[in-house]
């Protein structure tokens, strides 16, 4: 059986196992749900439509295999002001080994910013205030398989706590993804149709724990396990080259979380000789994030280039933010 036949019933695997997801009702049901957050300056000012068209290790969160198009070294780092006062930073670096085997590691922090804390006694408020943090490392190899196909998979520790870390859940998960060059359509530079899939926080059921849980009297609350947001993305993505210098890539996701219904992502990215950038995207089918745009620049000096991006992003009744990241490639 051929690489393209044996991809071909991964895909058709995965949409069926998708569609029946979507078909379930399960909104809000899931621990850990900023793990769906899209992060990588470039990918949101696409639109989020990063599972085919990742590059690099800013786009891990999208599909693992994206770390295989490292060149040599690569690091990124964003910080961002969300809406309602939360904040998250992100560094990640990731290295080519041989030509074919590939590792990153990614960081992700996450600060609520501060909230007023609310009891069953005291529901408008005990006068008291308490943040709560995140924070996700994830460990990603990816593989060359060959010239069309790579794959990738990521192992990350999970962290969420409150109340000066007395309440907290923790756990393990995984992320599988691949990126194949089908081959099909292409123009005289190689470029043709290259399909993206990724699977993500497939891991155990977790709970909150620890001693917040502690009342006055000497007992203490009970908690339930909850599975984590699981998500599968589907991608497609196509480059047109109009002369030596001019490239449009378009790039569509359809995205089904395990808890919420089928929603799409589309982006579009136009590129100068590699080194400017100009990017659009927007979801559809999803509630809150609408419209993103986007651009950035890259400057080159004796193999040292060094990348700087931008996405604004509206989100609706929730308002909408600006996204800076630096990345670096040597």
């Amino acid at each position: 059986m051929n690489i393209k036949r044996t991809y071909q019933i991964i895909i058709a695997s995965i949409m069926m196992l998708s569609l029946s997801f979507s078909a379930v009702d399960n909104v809000a049901t899931r621990i850990g749900n900023w793990l769906k957050l899209e992060v990588g300056t470039r990918s949101i000012a696409m639109g989020g439509a990063s599972t085919a068209s990742g590059r690099g290790i800013s786009a891990v969160t999208y599909n693992p295999s994206s770390i295989a198009f490292v060149d040599n070294q690569e690091t990124f780092f964003s910080q961002t002001s969300f809406v309602a006062d939360i904040s998250f930073n992100i560094l990640g670096y990731a290295r080519n080994m041989s030509g074919v085997d590939y590792v990153g590691l990614h960081i992700f922090t996450l600060d609520s910013g501060e909230m007023l804390e609310t009891t069953e006694l005291f529901p408008e408020g005990t006068g008291r205030k308490f943040t709560y943090n995140a924070f996700c490392v994830r460990g990603t190899y990816a593989r060359r398989v060959t010239d069309r196909l790579r794959i990738g998979v990521a192992g990350k520790f999970i962290r969420e706590e409150a109340l000066n870390s007395s309440l907290y859940m923790q756990t393990f998960a995984l992320d599988i993804g691949s990126n194949f060059d089908t081959g099909l359509f292409e123009d005289d530079q190689g470029n043709g149709i290259i399909l993206g899939m990724a699977v993500s926080n497939l891991g155990p059921e977790a709970k909150y724990q620890g001693p917040g849980l502690d009342t006055e009297d000497g007992q203490a609350f009970t908690t339930d396990f909850f599975s984590l947001p699981m998500q599968f993305r589907l991608g497609v993505m196509k480059t047109m080259a109009v002369g030596e210098n001019h490239n449009f890539i378009t790039s569509i996701d359809m995205i089904t979380p395990i808890d919420y219904s089928l929603y799409g992502a589309i982006g579009m990215e136009y590129t100068w000789k590699d080194l400017v950038y100009a990017r659009v995207g927007s979801k559809f089918g999803h509630d809150s994030s609408k419209l993103s745009i986007g651009g950035g620049f890259k400057l080159q000096a004796n193999g040292f280039n060094v990348g700087l991006d931008y996405a604004f992003v509206d989100f609706g009744l929730l308002g909408s933010n600006h996204q800076f990241g630096i990345n670096f490639t040597f």
